[in-house]
């Protein structure tokens, strides 16, 4: 395993009224902080607006990784690059104009990323391999956290690990990673994990990122 692993833990699991806490128990031990934005159109649920979710980028003390699960995703992944988001993933089923999105999300000052669905095929969006700086693969359906890990879909993250070949974009995962699942993902093919649950239901949240980290290094 000679790839760069990146843990990013999602705070959709986090105690939303004492976020900065939370956050900052595993800060140290995390690559990014992965901030899911899901607006109940797209998904069937509701996270944050703008406006929190600006004030957790703001006050996040390492970079947030956001993922858009939101309609007219084209207007507003821009601004979350604007404000200070070190990667910005639009998903590929809510975007009109993908390319000219992602070129835009760059263009901020930000990696771009683009996500699937379960039910999305990844060859569709080879198109976009030199517009994206990071593929989402989801292991479940978004909206939810704590959902159960698809298996199912590390032939996906194999394709996809494929299909980027040689060049420097991350591969993905989110969607019940834990201490079980992450060797699976990362003998798929990934390199960057999202955790929320195991993380923050834990009673260690920062000893269970540097524990996923060392599994998924092979340690």
């Amino acid at each position: 395993m000679n790839r760069e692993i990146r843990i990013t833990p999602s705070i959709l699991n986090a105690d939303f009224d004492h976020l900065g806490q939370e956050i900052a128990k595993i800060a140290d031990v995390s690559d990014l902080i992965h901030l899911d934005v899901m607006d109940n159109v797209f998904v069937p649920n509701f996270t944050f607006d703008f406006e929190s979710a600006s004030q957790i980028i703001q006050a996040c003390p390492i970079g947030v990784d956001a993922h858009l699960m939101v309609a007219h995703v084209d207007e507003i992944a821009p601004l979350y690059a604007q404000i200070g988001c070190a990667s910005v993933t639009i998903h590929a089923e809510a975007s009109e104009n993908i390319g000219q999105t992602l070129r835009a999300i760059r263009s901020e000052g930000a990696r771009s990323g683009l996500a699937i669905k379960p039910n999305t095929a990844i060859d569709d969006y080879e198109q976009f391999s030199d517009l994206v700086d990071m593929f989402l693969i989801m292991t479940v359906e978004p909206g939810f956290g704590g959902q159960k890990f698809m298996s199912d879909m590390m032939d996906k993250v194999r394709a996809t690990r494929a299909l980027i070949g040689d060049r420097p974009i991350w591969l993905q995962v989110d969607g019940g990673i834990s201490l079980e699942t992450i060797e699976i993902a990362v003998d798929a093919g990934a390199d960057t994990f999202v955790a929320g649950s195991a993380v923050f239901k834990s009673d260690d949240p920062a000893a269970m990122v540097l524990a996923l980290r060392n599994l998924a290094k092979g340690l």
